[in-house]
């Protein structure tokens, strides 16, 4: 019985983990190996309670909560002794991509308070509703929308003009 709840979670982490990945990037604002290491201990805490989670009937979604308490928790723990890079490091684009675009989204989202960021990611990026996103937070809904609303002006307001030229993309 035990291989089989392994395998299920290894299934479940390998099909997963790529998702888990591009959301915490999101949510790190580009900072790859924060992304790594949330991604990580997001699935070292499903595995301690898979046989728990596998019940509940999506694992997909308890595990971006897990991804976005893991976040903010990590944000609260260690805001005092990170500072952020004025700039982003020199990397490869990738195929494909605007690597303007990119960076001015990435550079937009890094302004935003970590819970902001969280909401945005959640209510934009993975599409979920305002209930979803507020469970996902543990907070209310008021909250999620007041977050929302005030996180999007803060987007317009940094990323000016730009919005236009970006859309059209």
């Amino acid at each position: 019985m035990r291989t089989s709840r392994a395998d299920e979670f290894l299934d479940f982490a390998t099909a997963r983990s790529g998702h888990l990945f591009r959301s915490a990037c999101l949510l790190t604002s580009g900072d790859t190996h924060l992304a790594e290491d949330l991604v990580q201990e997001t699935l070292g805490r499903m595995y301690a309670v898979w046989g728990r989670v596998a019940r509940i009937g999506n694992p997909a979604g308890y595990a971006q909560t897990v991804l976005v308490r893991t976040f903010l928790s990590h944000r609260r723990r260690r805001s005092a002794t990170e500072r952020p890079l004025g700039e982003l490091p020199d990397r490869a684009p990738d195929s494909g991509e605007d690597p303007a675009l990119r960076i001015a989204l990435l550079d937009a989202l890094a302004g935003l308070a970590p819970k902001d960021r969280a909401v945005v990611v959640l209510r934009y990026w993975e599409d979920r509703s305002v209930e979803e996103t507020a469970d996902a937070m543990n907070t209310s809904s008021a909250a999620v929308r007041t977050r929302s609303t005030r996180a999007l002006a803060a987007l317009r307001k940094r990323l000016g003009g730009s919005i236009a030229e970006f859309a059209t993309r």
